[in-house]
């Protein structure tokens, strides 16, 4: 993946949520939606990936109209998007995801040969002292980097 070729990324996700592992998912847009995307109006900061039935759903992703006076009088913004994933990437999510500590975040939006794709990382939420040990370590990193 190149570095132009991001789209959106959750940065607070690897703060937030120890992320296990993470993989690739296609996602299902309208082609305003793709334009608006494309444009770096794409925020998946807050959103979270559910499975329901046979289908994984994108859920609270925000994408703006690209021209909100062309764009149909119906569309939400925050509408649930459907992730294209392979039946068995599905079923292993979802038998991942009836565990209720673990959780499937979007890390990043990015484009993958003209198609837009999402990396999803699955993972269990970070305690108050996780959390504080990791910035203890960051920002003993950046006194390591600036004492060179």
């Amino acid at each position: 993946m190149e570095p132009s070729s991001l789209i959106a990324e959750n940065r607070r996700a690897r703060f937030d949520y120890e992320i296990k592992e993470s993989f690739e998912a296609g996602i299902a847009l309208a082609g305003f939606e793709v334009k608006s995307a494309r444009g770096g109006a794409f925020q998946i900061a807050g959103s979270h990936v559910r499975v329901r039935g046979r289908e994984a759903w994108l859920v609270n992703a925000h994408i703006p109209p690209y021209q909100p006076k062309n764009t149909p009088p119906e569309y939400e913004e925050d509408r649930a998007r459907r992730l294209l994933l392979s039946r068995a990437e599905i079923a292993r999510l979802d038998g991942i995801l009836r565990d209720k500590s673990m959780h499937a975040i979007p890390l990043k939006a990015y484009l993958a040969h003209r198609l837009i794709k999402l990396e999803i990382g699955i993972g269990r939420s970070k305690r108050k002292s996780d959390k504080r040990e990791s910035l203890k370590a960051r920002a003993h990193r950046r006194e390591m980097r600036d004492a060179e």
